[in-house]
């Protein structure tokens, strides 16, 4: 009984393995963009569950005095160990300052298969960018782009 559930285990982690090499033999890349209002405190969500944070984020829609900023959360992947440049560019609809806004950080995995990555946008900032029209994500290794996501009216 032992060597079948030891053969088992062994045969779990080759899977495992070699699921690992596959997902990042593909390269760096931007798996998901979550832009999200937060409030004054920083927080997207009043607790931990989706259901909240999608409900909480009805209200800051709704309430735009009860807003501090706003987050893009990045979920990416890259080669452990490589070391990229997140940047965020957004275009707000302020009546007296339309235009593109950026965010940039730098970026290193740390996770299994994906990392995520946020960005924020608050204080003076926030207030002269007005509300979110477009944005696009992008990451970097060195002067090339190697991954890009956009919303649709970018």
């Amino acid at each position: 009984m032992f060597p079948m559930r030891l053969i088992k285990l062994a045969v779990i982690l080759a899977f495992a393995f070699a699921l690992n090499g596959s997902v990042l033999a593909a390269g760096p890349s931007i798996k998901k963009v979550l832009p999200q209002l937060i409030d004054a405190k920083g927080r997207h969500s009043l607790r931990p569950s989706l259901y909240e944070r999608d409900a909480y984020q009805v209200v800051l829609r709704t309430h735009p005095e009860q807003r501090g900023g706003l987050r893009f959360a990045v979920q990416w992947t890259a080669p452990r160990g490589k070391a990229l440049l997140l940047r965020i560019e957004m275009r707000g609809s302020a009546a007296d300052n339309p235009g593109t806004m950026k965010l940039e950080a730098p970026v290193k995995r740390t996770g299994w298969f994906s990392s995520w990555a946020s960005l924020d946008l608050r204080g003076e900032d926030y207030k002269k960018f007005g509300d979110l029209v477009a944005w696009r994500a992008t990451l970097w290794d060195g002067e090339q782009q190697v991954s890009e996501q956009k919303s649709f009216l970018w």
